[in-house]
Formats: structure tokens, C-alpha cells, sequence
């Protein structure tokens, strides 16, 4: 599992008929692979919850979601998958297929919402428009094989 978090003071989405959007938090770009499991979906939420990225008093990144009562806008991202080594055109054979990956981007974005942060998703499968301004810039890759942060 790979997921590219960035801080941001607003996101959006807009796909046909489909429009969400959050203020200060995070955006959250959620790659399943094909060897992705549920102990990897439990890591990265718990992980990513726990998180301290936003600035206290003094300045420093001491604070998680929670302290800010930030919001997350969960994007599912196959093409986080893409394999690039052969040719010019990336294969996605890594990625999970879109019916499993489904499931697994629901119950990541449900396992996130049991540590008591707002999540809202993008819309799965479509194509969408994502509209942000990060902060800081702050730009974290988190990936979990064997349910183990990497």
C-alpha cells in the first residue's frame, strides 16, 4: 500500500455529478497494490492518524489531525503503482484490480474514521479534478508491505 499525503489549507474534488471539499488537513493520494493487505490498511491509517505534522505555539511540527480537528479528502490513486522500467508507456499490473481495490480504499477511509477524523472520498473509478493548496509544502510518502511501514 502506498499513500502520498500532503498538508494542505483546502482540497477539493470534483468528478461528474460529485464535488467534496475540506479546509485544513490532509489530501490523501491511496495506492492498493496487488499485494496490498488488510494489515497494510491498518498500519498506514494508524499511522497516518498519529501523524504530527501541523505547527504548535513555538512552531514546530508537534501537532496530529486530531489537535487541529483537521479533515481528510482520500483520493484513490492507482496509478501510484505504475511501473515505469520497460518502454514509455507505465503498466499498472501492480495496482490491485479495481473491484478488490474498491473495497480495501473503503475500508482504509472506515479505518481512518475510527480514529475519530473526518474522511471524506473521492469519487473511485472516476475521472476527477483535484484542486489543493498545500501548506507548507508538506509532502509525505507512506508505503506498508506485510503490514510493516516501510
Amino acid at each position: 500500500m502506498r499513500v502520498v499525503l500532503q498538508k494542505v489549507k483546502q482540497a477539493s474534488v470534483t468528478a461528474d455529478n460529485y464535488y467534496q471539499s475540506i479546509e485544513q488537513g490532509f489530501c490523501l493520494f491511496v495506492g492498493i497494490g496487488e499485494h496490498t493487505t488488510e494489515e497494510d490498511l491498518h498500519a498506514v491509517a494508524k499511522k497516518i492518524a498519529n501523524t504530527r505534522l501541523f505547527e504548535d505555539d513555538a512552531g514546530k511540527m508537534n501537532l496530529s489531525i486530531h489537535d487541529v480537528k483537521g479533515k481528510i479528502l482520500s483520493i484513490s490513486q492507482f496509478t501510484l503503482y505504475a511501473n515505469v522500467k520497460k518502454g514509455n508507456r507505465p503498466s499498472f499490473t501492480d495496482a490491485k484490480t479495481p473491484d478488490i481495490a474498491e473495497a480495501m480504499y473503503h475500508q482504509f477511509n472506515d479505518l481512518l474514521k475510527s480514529y475519530g477524523i473526518d474522511v471524506l472520498p473521492g469519487a473511485f473509478g472516476e475521472s476527477m479534478e483535484i484542486d489543493l493548496i498545500n501548506d507548507g509544502p508538506v509532502t509525505i510518502l507512506f508505503e506498508s508491505i506485510e503490514g510493516k511501514i516501510q
